[in-house]
């Protein structure tokens, strides 16, 4: 119970701490790559600035006559300012191409003003390489001159990004390691004084059954005693059979807190056998064939063809059987059925009791197993129970690593479902 505890608590934290670090780490790299963007928008800009001064014009009669021999790779000389741009264009202020470097470009200024990342040949390799473009208006004296659009390759941001998301890639997975471990380390811290008080509610739990075992035990004797010595004797005689009632009741509910508080968490190895369960089952199907008769009620055991054993306590067992049986019995009317079955399963045993009762309602099956819950309380007093049957039979089969469940319909019976691991619980 508190190793599952700890693995929700240490599952619980390293999802959300690991939630937060993955969000965080998306958030780096988007900042990156907006960084780098806005970077190279900023040097397209000045490069492209720096262009649009080197456009002569002059104007005549209001028109604007345009001279772009001095613009780097669009005039006649070189400049180093343009050695890392794919290509250049000029559009006149109509939209329509004047002049161009690099790739042939379409004859019409076709893409909106600003900054783009576009996809293009590469015109030595040609293969697709992405590019970071800008378009911008050049602005003269009657207006605008034209466009100038260039663009420049992406090829050492996409790498510094990939260089990115690798190292985000390592250092991602690590921190969530050792997320987890801290999660677990802290888990462990957390459920310590849980763990140290409920031991200890365990052991007064423990301790309180077992000292009241000796005077419910006397008390028994006492009345049971009395009962001899005046057999016949009207005024003593119910008072003391009330006495011996009542004793057995107190007794059978210390048995089984006691039973409770001694028997948590899993087993261990040393104190398993090997059992054949269908010799259990018929056995238990003996006992308690003379209980259904006393009501009229026709239990059957339906046995399988083949050995089936494994790893159990097998007093542990039997009383979670005896339980469920008991159960079936209880709730079961004049004239109904109890079937027992045990069904083979790879690795797995289950066995299935079930009975055509007056059933479970469907609120009150979330809560059957829980101790002291009593489905309807004026029933179950009736038939002297105290709700810790079912609870007994769930830790039981918890502790040999199986788990129960149950089905019913009210009206028409319950099933209840033991999967118990056929292998030595680790």
């Amino acid at each position: 119970m508190f190793n599952r505890s700890r693995r929700n608590l240490a599952r619980w934290f390293t999802l959300s701490m690991g939630s937060i670090l993955v969000l965080f780490a998306g958030v780096i790299y988007q900042i990156e790559v907006k960084d780098k963007l806005e970077a190279l928008d900023r040097l397209l800009y000045d490069k492209t600035r720096v262009m649009a001064a080197s456009v002569h014009y002059e104007v005549r009669q209001d028109q604007s006559q345009v001279d772009l021999n001095h613009v780097p790779l669009l005039g006649s000389g070189s400049h180093p300012l343009a050695e890392d741009l794919i290509y250049v264009r000029w559009y006149n202020a109509q939209g329509q191409l004047v002049r161009f470097f690099g790739a042939s470009p379409p004859d019409q200024l076709n893409a909106s003003f600003g900054y783009l990342t576009v996809q293009s040949t590469d015109p030595l390799l040609e293969n697709e390489i992405w590019l970071r473009q800008a378009t911008l208006p050049v602005e003269g004296r009657t207006g605008t001159l034209g466009y100038l659009q260039v663009a420049t390759p992406l090829r050492e941001t996409q790498q510094e990004l990939q260089q990115l998301q690798m190292a985000l890639t390592l250092t991602v997975p690590i921190a969530l390691g050792l997320i987890a471990l801290t999660g677990w380390v802290l888990s462990g811290f957390a459920m310590q004084p849980i763990r140290q008080a409920y031991q200890q509610l365990q052991r007064f739990t423990a301790d309180a059954s077992h000292e009241l075992r000796s005077p419910i035990s006397a008390i028994l004797t006492n009345a049971q005693l009395g009962l001899l010595i005046a057999p016949n004797d009207s005024h003593y005689h119910h008072p003391l059979e009330n006495i011996v009632d009542s004793a057995k009741s107190m007794g059978a509910l210390v048995n089984n807190l006691l039973l409770l508080a001694r028997h948590q968490g899993q087993l261990t190895p040393e104190s398993l056998k090997l059992i054949d369960l269908n010799d259990l089952l018929k056995s238990l199907a003996t006992q308690f064939a003379t209980l259904a008769e006393q009501k009229t009620i026709d239990l059957t055991y339906e046995q399988p063809e083949q050995l089936i054993e494994l790893w159990a306590d097998p007093d542990l067992l039997r009383q979670a059987i005896e339980n469920l049986l008991n159960n079936a019995c209880k709730y079961t009317r004049a004239g109904g059925t109890i079937r027992v079955n045990l069904v083979p399963y790879p690795g797995w045993a289950v066995i299935q009791v079930i009975d055509t009762g007056i059933g479970i309602p469907e609120a009150d099956l979330s809560y059957i197993f829980d101790r002291f819950y009593r489905v309807d309380t004026e029933r179950s007093l009736e038939s002297g129970g105290f709700g810790l049957g079912l609870a007994i039979a769930q830790q039981i089969v918890q502790a040999h690593s199986g788990s129960i469940h149950v089905t019913s319909v009210v009206g028409q019976g319950s099933m209840f479902q033991v999967e118990l691991p056929l292998k030595l619980p680790s």
